[in-house]
């Protein structure tokens, strides 16, 4: 599929044992939908006769439109998919599909006359958002077989509503990217700040924008941060990486985690087979850097 890009497994628990029984491809946007739209994906597999697969995923601050079509019963599913503030676990069985859109922070705004917040936690029907076109949309994509075919129509869809740039969904989606990439960013008042806003006004933008607030999003990109390092097969200290993110101590770390992922931080490096994580104190070695 052209444009394609390599398909990231952050986010997905036990992302070697998923991945043997899916694929996923990520496709970038044509340029009129890249302040929009992240990335559209295509999800494909084929359980038959084979036991149906629970997927765990830590959910990002991203509203996602997705298409399901299950190839043996004939079953489908168009929705939008609000942010997911708790667990988030998806069964696969049979052979299916899934296209979808994952939209930017900030980036669902232009379509829906709302705030984003309004899909925070929600399943909704394409047509609650989008209405009969939405629905003929769907059925487009599910009488097609070809993915490239399909993410085309869904691309041309959204390109179709000709959203409108908007500077604070930029800024939104901007201050998003920097809690992603400094993990060392643990409290709000503090980011408020550092973006010249005070603490209820970076709220609101969230609250309007990416759907829920800063604090949600702080804790999840430490969480992922956490994943991906107990992932790494690289000896974890534990202790030191608790601190790197902003923990009091090690076992507030411990029970977030756990809470998050469904397993202690060192449990769940030994159960992705890597080494040097025998137990939930620190290691000996160093740790990682980034």
């Amino acid at each position: 599929m052209g444009r394609s890009l390599p398909g990231g497994t952050r986010g997905i628990v036990h992302a070697r044992t998923g991945l043997e029984r899916f694929r996923v491809e990520r496709v970038v946007p044509a340029p009129a939908l890249a302040a929009f739209v992240e990335f559209f994906w295509v999800l494909r597999w084929d359980l038959r006769g084979r036991a149906p697969h629970r997927q765990r995923v830590l959910t990002r601050p991203s509203v996602h439109m997705t298409f399901t079509g299950y190839l043996t019963s004939g079953a489908t599913r168009a929705r939008i998919v609000g942010v997911v503030r708790d667990d988030f676990v998806e069964e696969i069985a049979d052979e299916g599909r899934v296209i979808g859109a994952a939209f930017r922070p900030g980036g669902f705004r232009p379509f829906l006359d709302g705030p984003v917040s309004a899909l925070t936690g929600r399943f909704a029907g394409v047509d609650e958002v989008f209405g009969e076109p939405g629905l003929a949309l769907a059925a487009e994509i599910f009488g097609t077989s070809g993915d490239a075919d399909a993410v085309a129509r869904l691309e041309a869809f959204l390109a179709g509503r000709e959203p409108a740039p908007d500077p604070a969904a930029e800024r939104a989606a901007a201050i998003v990217g920097r809690i992603a990439e400094r993990p060392g960013v643990v409290r709000v008042g503090e980011l408020a700040r550092d973006e010249g806003m005070s603490p209820r006004s970076l709220q609101r933008l969230f609250q309007e924008y990416v759907g829920i607030g800063p604090k949600w999003v702080i804790r999840r990109y430490r969480m992922l941060e956490a994943a991906e390092r107990a992932a790494a097969g690289t000896r974890v200290d534990w202790a030191g990486l608790a601190a790197e993110l902003g923990y009091a101590d090690q076992a507030h770390f411990t029970r977030d985690f756990t809470a998050a992922v469904g397993t202690p931080p060192a449990r769940y490096a030994r159960e992705e087979g890597l080494a040097g994580s025998g137990h939930d104190g620190p290691p000996p070695g160093p740790r990682p850097s980034r």
